[in-house]
């Protein structure tokens, strides 16, 4: 059945995580492995005749061995024809919710899939045990092999051969404080949304898909790399879409901006953080992410949250 694993982790995203936290500040746990076993993935491709279709991929990841009890499920949409890269040449990262069950130290376990080249990027963020207040990321990739057919009436359908594969991600030090340019630039800049809020106005069974009243989002920003910390707000909406910009809530950095682009028709958000170093140095990190959002309704009000969301910039 199509989008079957999408209806799995819908409902899966009303579940709360319990985490632990993993020695990760220096020495050899700063690159320690993490394995992962790829248990299945699908790919549904837009249907036939809709020239803008959607795809849709879903993958279900275990860690470490099956013994903790426990998986996610990973699930990305994107217009078909961008093979889950965005219009401006990054690739789109998207939330693995987590089932719930068993034991989990990941605070987020996000993923990207290049589909040209079937390779799926991994990524994953926890707390320090030996770094108060810090968190570390890991990440690494693996090739899918899929099985596909197409037919006029479903369009493309893809499932991942034999019985699952295995994949490893590597992990990197504790994010510190990095104020300059030249820091910040042989950092793999990346970010986790936290505490998104949206609250829009749409009449159940109404034909349009455009609300009649939209607030946009608003989120905390918080970069993996050092310690710089954002506000974000929604401040504009221009053809359905929402710009905002983001106030720095950390002391020290002064040189440094942020701001945002959100599509609700496709869930997407762009994120760019600049830093103004000098006149002759210059930095822009951007990255983009489809955010899931979990909606209840209230009358003809539909007020949206999520967990937190990872987002990284380029391919890992």
């Amino acid at each position: 059945m199509r989008y079957g694993l999408l209806t799995l982790a819908t409902a899966l995203s009303l579940t709360t995580a319990v985490n632990a936290s993993r020695q990760c500040a220096g020495g050899a746990n700063a690159s320690a492995k993490y394995q992962w076993r790829v248990g299945a993935a699908r790919y549904d491709g837009a249907e036939p005749g809709e020239s803008d279709g959607t795809a849709t991929v879903a993958i279900t990841i275990v860690p470490g061995s099956s013994t903790m009890g426990t998986f996610f499920e990973c699930v990305a949409a994107w217009p078909e024809s961008w093979e889950g890269w965005y219009e401006d040449g990054n690739i789109i990262w998207s939330d693995c919710i987590w089932a719930g069950n068993g034991q989990t130290y990941d605070n987020t376990v996000s993923f990207a899939l290049d589909w040209k080249n079937r390779t799926m990027y991994l990524s994953h963020t926890f707390t320090c045990s030996d770094e108060e207040g810090s968190d570390a990321l890991a990440t690494g990739s693996v090739h899918l092999d899929m099985d596909c057919t197409t037919s006029t009436d479903d369009g493309t359908s893809c499932m991942l051969k034999g019985n699952g594969l295995n994949a490893t991600t590597t992990g990197s030090p504790a994010r510190l404080g990095a104020d300059s340019c030249a820091d910040n630039s042989q950092r793999y800049q990346s970010w986790q949304l936290e505490n998104w809020r949206r609250q829009y106005e749409m009449v159940p069974g109404s034909s349009s898909s455009v609300p009649k009243s939209d607030t946009g989002p608003s989120f905390v920003l918080r970069n993996m790399a050092n310690t710089d910390l954002f506000n974000c707000s929604t401040s504009g909406n221009q053809n359905s879409a929402f710009d905002g910009t983001c106030i720095l809530a950390t002391d020290g950095n002064m040189t440094t901006t942020a701001s945002f682009h959100f599509d609700p028709s496709l869930d997407i958000l762009a994120v760019t953080q600049h830093w103004n170093c000098s006149d002759s140095s210059l930095l822009d990190a951007v990255g983009v992410g489809y955010v899931q959002a979990t909606c209840s309704r209230e009358g003809n009000l539909l007020s949206c949250t999520s967990n937190p969301v990872w987002i990284g910039t380029k391919t890992v």
